[in-house]
């Protein structure tokens, strides 16, 4: 299940800032990406070499990254520009948390159909 996500979002919608995300599909996202970042954390200590990497990990997961929480946003019956309420200190990235959290529209909005289950 968590392969299917990582590749549904990914490799065919890394850049895809239309359409829905569901919860499932968002939060299978994010555990991917903290687990990555931790073993890439882990090794960093370890081999210098690896904060290069661990850079380059970052930089190239910030386009997808974006693109699944404005999708997220999409599936709550928000504007993606929603996202750009982390920019207000501390409170703004509790509300992003709590929209991410929200159970999505049942039926099609705005922004489409119900976003499948991957």
């Amino acid at each position: 299940m968590m392969i299917n996500a990582w590749k549904t979002v990914v490799l065919e919608r890394y850049a895809e800032f239309s359409g829905r995300a569901g919860r499932a599909e968002y939060w299978w996202y994010f555990l991917a990406n903290v687990l990555l970042y931790l073993a890439l954390f882990i090794l960093a200590s370890v081999a210098e070499v690896f904060q290069f990497v661990y850079f380059i990990a970052v930089i190239a997961l910030i386009v997808p990254t974006i693109a699944v929480g404005v999708r997220r946003l999409h599936d709550t019956g928000r504007s993606g520009w929603w996202y750009l309420i982390t920019f207000v200190p501390v409170v703004g990235g509790i509300v992003l948390l709590v929209l991410f959290i929200l159970e999505g529209d049942k039926d099609a909005n705005q922004y489409g159909v119900t976003a499948a289950s991957p």
